[in-house]
């Protein structure tokens, strides 16, 4: 009978179903919060990854501009020796340009489709403008179907 009481008597440890589920909920609303952000900052990486597919054309196009002192008066090829053709990548798909002779250069980053939040092939726009000799690069949205600005990295938001 004495075993019987101290088994009865012996005190139960562990959660109650309603400590479990405010935990799980506190859980829930923390993912909530937390998936937006992390998709965001996925599809920012993937921007700034285009971006820095640009870097090989600023080089060419300012080394050029250095030896020749002025921006000519067609963007091609043959002038900045820049790869215009599709790449195979996920990200970048192509590098296109565009001149105002005598004054700036765009370089135009063109983002495959569902990368940068839009239908098609979304843009960043790099544009090199001409002053005094020097050249000054400015990252901006593209021209023609833009990235989503939530998505442009921190020195293209300005």
């Amino acid at each position: 009978m004495k075993n019987i009481q101290k088994i009865q008597k012996k005190d139960q440890k562990g959660f109650t179903l309603i400590e479990l589920m405010i935990v799980i909920a506190i859980v829930g609303i923390l993912a909530a919060i937390a998936l937006p952000a992390y998709q965001d900052y996925i599809v920012r990486a993937k921007i700034s990854e285009a971006v820095a597919g640009m870097a090989e054309a600023k080089t060419s196009v300012t080394e050029y501009i250095a030896v020749q002192g002025s921006i000519p008066a067609v963007a091609d090829v043959g002038v900045f020796g820049v790869n215009l053709d599709e790449r195979p990548g996920d990200i970048l798909n192509k590098i296109g340009f565009a001149t105002v002779p005598g004054t700036s250069v765009t370089i135009i980053a063109y983002i495959n489709e569902g990368v940068g939040g839009g239908a098609g092939l979304t843009t960043i726009d790099m544009v090199g403008t001409l002053d005094s000799g020097y050249l000054t690069w400015n990252c901006q949205l593209g021209a023609t179907n833009p990235v989503p600005v939530k998505y442009l990295p921190a020195s293209c938001r300005a």
